[in-house]
């Protein structure tokens, strides 16, 4: 029987993946469904998982799954016949990766949560299953282009930043649960006019959808698949992509490009940039945007500070840290006082 749980050191893990020849598929799937137990339910995937080498972060609740994990490509099919296997994810939509390394996670995660996605939300207050009407890529640029229709992104300031729909409303909030009050307040005066939400790969959208049909909004739509599905639709049915910039990612890769254009710049130069890091000074991990240059200049790290931290031995490094609390600071990315800069190319 596997271990429930990972016992090796994640940076043993990250070489080993960076090392192995094996082509993988990342992917990501959500589905709410009424678990019971969810524990068992956790203890039940990670059984079938492990042995195959599925690797991710996924999210189990009494609401339902959300999932974002890699699978070696040679077992692709006994994954899916996995989930075949569990009843309520037959046939699940799998959000399969638009640029994949194949180094996306490096370690089985499956979690216990109150919920899949943290909303702040309390379901029994309304119909949290009447979401708004789902739209293909098509349906989507065709009631984009109306004048009366307002898009409304959904994901976090970080995410935004580095690439959105042409005219999206961009709310400049830290979570998903800021953002649902800070929308509604923003479209006060929308209540009649046709509301497209959108996210990474659709399931804020179900429910933030179904909350803005309950707070009286009355043309509610949201992007089906989100951005992930959009991407691989445009492509596939050789449709104008609205979506501009790069899709911001919740795994080691921390982006998948869509488009060409560069929208951000580097958070230490100001110079054209989009590409997420996390500090490289183990008391920070500071996730912002850093060019190629200044990761050279800075080693990787977020500030001079940072930089001068990383080259003291790792014991003296380790003893800085001890006794301090380490937040996780992709929610303050943009915030911190060590960014100078930060806006658009």
């Amino acid at each position: 029987m596997p271990f429930l749980h990972n016992r090796v050191n994640r940076r043993v893990l990250k070489d080993r993946i960076r090392q192995a020849p094996e082509d993988r598929v990342t992917l990501s799937f959500y589905k709410y469904h009424r678990i019971s137990d969810p524990a068992s339910f956790r203890d039940q995937l990670f059984k079938v998982w492990a042995p195959i080498g599925v690797l991710g972060r996924i999210y189990v609740a009494q609401e339902g799954i959300n999932a974002q994990l890699s699978v070696p490509r040679e077992h692709f099919e006994d994954f899916r016949k996995t989930l075949d296997d569990t009843g309520f994810l037959k046939g699940v939509r799998l959000n399969i990766a638009i640029q994949d390394d194949a180094k996306s996670f490096f370690v089985l995660k499956i979690a216990v949560k109150k919920k899949i996605v943290a909303d702040g939300l309390r379901d029994e207050t309304f119909n949290a299953s009447d979401s708004g009407m789902h739209l293909s890529a098509a349906a989507f640029n065709e009631l984009s282009a109306k004048p009366d229709t307002v898009i409304v992104d959904m994901r976090n300031h970080y995410e935004s930043e580095v690439g959105h729909f042409r005219d999206a409303i961009l709310p400049d909030v830290d979570t998903f649960k800021e953002a649902l009050p800070v929308v509604e307040n923003m479209l006060s005066d929308k209540k009649d006019s046709n509301v497209i939400m959108y996210c990474t790969g659709g399931i804020r959208c179900e429910k933030a959808s179904a909350w803005m049909k309950h707070r009286g909004f009355k043309h509610v739509f949201q992007l089906d698949g989100g951005i992930i599905e959009y991407a691989r639709q445009v492509k596939e049915q050789g449709l104008e992509n609205k979506f501009i910039g790069k899709n911001f990612v919740f795994d080691d890769r921390l982006g998948e490009r869509i488009s060409p254009e560069v929208i951000s710049v580097c958070h230490q130069c100001g110079a054209p940039c989009d590409t997420h890091t996390n500090c490289k000074n183990d008391g920070c991990h500071l996730l912002f945007i850093q060019c190629e240059a200044c990761a050279a200049k800075y080693n990787g790290c977020c500030s001079e500070e940072c930089k001068e931290i990383i080259a003291l031995p790792a014991e003296a490094q380790k003893q800085m840290r001890k006794g301090k609390a380490q937040q996780r600071k992709v929610f303050h990315k943009g915030r911190s006082p060590k960014i100078r800069f930060k806006g658009t190319a």
